[in-house]
């Protein structure tokens, strides 16, 4: 009877730890797999944090002209607009923009901006002067 419980219990301990599948791990090997498409590919990646501490991850592949936009756990996928300014990628729903360091993230059919961040533009170096 302890033999076969013992049995048991180790049976289930090791399907267990084999059924498991640690997320962690899923999102280390996709981002590898991302690293080595980035070589033969020509993409920008950039991270950016608003003053709410939200943070947005965008992907941008210039030879296929889309993006990808990833925020709160959801994936975008922006296609570029060749007549707005700078950079700019919509679908029917979403709008990414990157506009002289003003990036906003907003949903179109709303007009609800989702996610907002300005660059820090000062330049100490243009604003000195010198003093005879």
């Amino acid at each position: 009877m302890k033999k076969s419980l013992l049995i048991i219990m180790l049976g289930l301990a090791t399907g267990l730890t084999i059924a498991c599948k640690h997320p962690g791990k899923e999102i280390e090997n996709a981002s590898t797999s991302l690293n080595s498409t980035a070589n033969s590919e020509n993409i920008i990646k950039d991270a950016f944090v608003d003053n709410f501490g939200d943070k947005l991850e965008v992907i941008i592949n210039n030879s296929t002209n889309t993006a990808t936009i990833r925020l709160d756990g959801k994936i975008y996928e922006l296609k570029k607009s060749n007549n707005l300014p700078d950079y700019t990628a919509s679908d029917a729903e979403y709008q990414y923009s990157n506009i002289k360091g003003n990036i906003i993230f907003l949903n179109k059919d709303y007009d609800m901006v989702i996610f907002q961040y300005k660059q820090n533009t000062k330049n100490p170096k243009s604003t000195k002067m010198a003093s005879y």
